[in-house]
């Protein structure tokens, strides 16, 4: 992708006049006050757009303006500066532009941000721009390149360590997902001789023993632009890994918002056994959709000796997985088994190493009563038509009885949280469109407070009776595999062609990302294509400031142990590309809750214009809703009232903060830089 820049060639009277400020004024006794909001200027292009998905994902607060739109706010002095109580304010922290200069030459809006930046020290965001001198590099017809940078290794620089990427241990991998798909357009240059600029991160040059950069700081008549020259989308690994650099570089670390890098995995059916697929009926016996009498369930489970290849694991890792656990599971096996369970007494003599969580008792259908007579099943109806429902009694019991379970067995158990069996209760689209209305009752009987969905289905946060819905993200580890083969085979079936002996549910549904073009080959398909593609999917969530948790099923750390090579690559891989001080955040379920829930307040007190914040100096002062929780990002030393403020997290400190309905002051460390007017 290319663009078309124009220049706009600016006199020293002219900066003065776009402001609005008269000739000779100056601030030099006044310190100004600079808002915490940040401009984002948008062509309609990914670049701008990722940038402000990565705003909206840490809860920063910015303004856009689209430069397609013809009834678009014009840029000028009076929207970008004024004063307040006789002190300058800057409306806005940083700008972001499409490029170093998206406007016509001559253009009077550019003028305008060219002086405002001047005056209060605001930093630019160039968030793809060609090489060229007026943004302090080569073009790159001089020794450069420009093209495809698909599957290059680009890396952090000594200045980029030490400075905004510092959260970053040096390698920038870019994305080649299709071979046949161009993915990152880039122009490799180095600095103009002379010019003020530091290279944050670089590339090699394509048939060179040089470097040219892709991110870097210029600094130039009397302003500071942050200059990208690859072209990117708010999903793709680049920006992920750079994104937190860019707002950090853009705010001078001093934001309102947060994020973090989350990763928490919940395993379902643990105690229980998972039905197996059959690749001779292309279903599962045990299922009730698979009605072939022909074939008999043949169930999968965890051993004693999984449980011991689990903690170990975790150790490696240091990471916790959750368990959902079915008490009938164990009860049943004791019976067909004169009253032995290795798995039971293994998985209790270690349970302190695992999180728990209440998944019922028996694992039932919770919605509606299932008419299993047809497939697809259907809800069954009473005379009158009306939907047959599990009743509130039945519901309660086997949430209430899993508990009674789990606590004879000694489990570190949260009391408030639940995972149904498949989510049910809760809506299934087409065959129950509602909640089963017994389902909240229930739920209250028992005080759940956090109840898991699938975000498939419903990826937003709901209320369900008294229980905050936390959605997490299936990973097409399928629960009715325990080995390889068994995992190709079904995905075989499901995403090829009827032709090439597949279900034919991409050609219903076009949408379906993916498809395959050929079968995957029975002894490779599954570490050469679906681990790769699980890991890379599972770590863009990582990577995107997201909590949710994934779920995959008990029956995937038995037999072959399935699981375990994506959950390697997703932290291996994490681990190869941060700095220790840039740890996963591995929260259990209700704790995730709290994060989505809080957010959901903070975006929508965003939306009504209900919070301000804004610097002066050293202190920052929020002005937000009483019992509105505030994240914040702050330079370390940051003081609240006299206390250290917020947690370590990528050379930073960050967190939630309640307000009380009083402005909150934070008072930042001596060493934070300040903007300065000067006009």
């Amino acid at each position: 992708m290319k663009r078309n820049i124009r220049t706009t060639v600016l006199t020293v009277g002219v900066l003065i006049a776009a402001l609005g400020l008269p000739a000779g004024a100056a601030h030099a006794d006044t310190t100004p006050r600079v808002d915490l909001r940040v401009l984002v200027v948008s062509d309609g292009g990914p670049s701008t757009d990722a940038i402000a998905a990565e705003l909206t994902a840490a809860g920063t607060p910015y303004t856009r303006i689209d430069l397609t739109q013809s009834d678009r706010t014009v840029i000028d002095a009076d929207f970008l500066a004024d004063t307040v109580d006789g002190r300058p304010r800057a409306k806005f922290q940083a700008v972001v532009l499409p490029n170093d200069n998206p406007f016509p030459a001559g253009s009077a809006e550019m003028a305008a941000l060219t002086v405002y930046e001047q005056t209060y020290d605001i930093p630019q965001v160039d968030a793809y721009t060609y090489a060229r001198p007026e943004a302090g590099l080569q073009y790159p017809v001089h020794g450069g390149y420009s093209g495809s940078i698909d599957g290059k290794r680009a890396e952090v620089t000594a200045a980029g360590r030490s400075g905004p990427f510092g959260y970053l241990d040096g390698a920038v991998p870019f994305e080649d997902n299709d071979p046949a798909i161009g993915e990152s357009y880039a122009y490799l240059s180095k600095p103009v001789a002379g010019a003020d600029f530091t290279p944050y991160v670089e590339a090699a040059i394509p048939g060179q023993a040089a470097k040219g950069t892709l991110v870097g700081e210029y600094r130039h008549d009397g302003r500071r632009e942050l200059v990208v020259t690859f072209v990117y989308n708010q999903y793709q690994q680049q920006f992920r890994l750079l994104a937190r650099g860019i707002v950090e570089w853009m705010t001078g670390g001093v934001h309102l918002g947060a994020s973090r890098n989350y990763f928490s995995v919940h395993v379902d059916d643990v105690f229980a056994a998972d039905d197996r697929w059959n690749s001779r009926l292309n279903c599962t016996p045990g299922d009730v959709d698979c009605t072939d009498s022909s074939a008999t369930p043949d169930p999968i489970r965890m051993t004693a000796g999984d449980v011991d290849h689990a903690v170990d694991w975790q150790n490696d890792k240091k990471f916790t997985l959750d368990f959902a656990y079915n008490g009938a599971g164990s009860v049943d096996h004791r019976e067909d088994n004169n009253g032995a369970d290795a798995l039971a007494d293994r998985l209790i003599a270690r349970r302190s190493e695992f999180r728990w969580i209440n998944h019922t008792y028996s694992h039932p259908f919770l919605g509606c009563v299932q008419d299993t007579t047809v497939v697809p099943w259907k809800c069954a109806t009473d005379a009158d038509g009306s939907t047959r429902w599990m009743s509130r009694d039945d519901i309660s019991d086997e949430i209430a009885t899993n508990r009674v379970w789990g606590e004879r067995a000694g489990l570190p158990l949260v009391n408030d949280e639940l995972v149904t069996g498949e989510h049910s209760g809760m809506k299934v689209l087409p065959q129950q469109p509602e909640d089963n209305p017994n389902l909240a009752l229930a739920l209250d009987d028992n005080d759940i407070a956090w109840l898991g969905s699938d975000n498939s289905r419903e990826p937003a946060q709901r209320q369900v009776g008294p229980a905050t819905t936390v959605p997490r993200y299936p990973m097409n580890v399928f629960y009715n595999a325990g080995r390889a083969a068994e995992q190709v085979d079904e995905y075989n079936w499901i995403y090829t062609s009827r032709a090439q002996g597949g279900s034919g549910i991409c050609e219903d549904n076009p949408a379906t990302t993916t498809c395959l073009r050929a079968p995957l080959d029975a002894a490779t398909g599954y570490a050469d294509h679906i681990v790769p593609l699980e890991t890379r999917i599972a770590l863009g969530h990582v990577l995107a400031n997201d909590p949710k948790p994934h779920f995959i099923h008990q029956s995937n750390l038995a037999e072959d142990r399935i699981a375990y090579p994506v959950l390697d690559g997703v932290l291996d891989g994490y681990e190869a590309l941060f700095t220790q001080d840039t740890p996963v955040v591995n929260p259990r379920m209700r704790d995730i809750g709290t994060e989505l829930r809080r957010r959901a307040a903070w975006q929508a007190a965003l939306r009504a214009g209900e919070v301000t914040a804004h610097r002066i100096g050293d202190t920052v002062t929020v002005d937000a809703p009483d019992g509105l929780a505030v994240p914040a990002t702050l330079p370390t030393g940051t003081t609240l009232a006299g206390a250290a403020f917020g947690e370590a997290y990528a050379g930073a400190v960050s967190g939630w903060t309640p307000s009380t309905g009083e402005p909150l002051a934070l008072t930042l460390p001596a060493s934070a830089p300040a903007p300065v007017a000067d006009a």
